[in-house]
């Protein structure tokens, strides 16, 4: 059966790579604005879903992966931060605190329509961060691009104190302990 990830995200594709199994991607094109009154929960679910189906619609057949994920402190919502300046803001109020991942994952058989979804938590302790750790690391990373304003997946380890959650993996936008279950409940053997 074919695999196809809705997502022309680099980390993502690297985090399914892992599991040696061939697929393909597929852009998704979807309006990630919040809805009013949205909860960062019903957000990353919604997306997720919504990203599987834009891809699922255009096929007959396949198991569509969506997901989405945005970073939360104090109930509010840290997007990708764009610009120098406002990673340094970031990474300033994340310092010393604890921020929680949440990402949404959606796999959708385009063949029947069935969807199965889930938020899948995750949390960062980060170190007190000095404005010089800070300047040092986004110069030398430039993660304008990654919710929270850091990759875990290299340099931004450093700015951590522990990691809390069950599959690293979901840090980078992809649980793959999730994913697999879902893949089998479709008949989808990974082994």
């Amino acid at each position: 059966m074919d695999l196809i990830l809705a997502s022309t995200s680099p980390f993502r594709r690297a985090v399914l790579e892992k599991l040696g199994i061939p697929f393909e991607t597929a852009s998704p094109e979807v309006d990630e604005t919040p809805l009013p009154g949205e909860s960062p929960a019903a957000l990353v679910e919604r997306l997720a879903i919504a990203k599987a189906q834009a891809v699922a619609s255009k096929r007959d057949r396949g198991l569509v992966i969506g997901s989405d994920q945005i970073a939360v402190i104090d109930g509010e919502i840290l997007g990708k931060p764009g610009s120098h300046e406002q990673a340094v803001e970031q990474l300033r109020r994340a310092s010393g605190r604890r921020v929680t991942f949440l990402t949404g994952l959606a796999l959708i058989n385009a063949a029947t329509g069935q969807v199965q979804s889930e938020v899948v938590p995750f949390h960062v302790v980060f170190r007190e961060l000095t404005d010089s750790l800070i300047e040092n690391y986004l110069r030398r990373e430039q993660p304008y691009n990654c919710a929270g304003s850091f990759k875990s997946e290299a340099l931004g380890i450093v700015l951590f104190e522990r990691l809390e959650g069950d599959d690293p993996n979901t840090l980078i936008g992809l649980p793959l302990i999730r994913l697999v279950r879902m893949l089998e409940s479709e008949g989808f053997a990974v082994l």
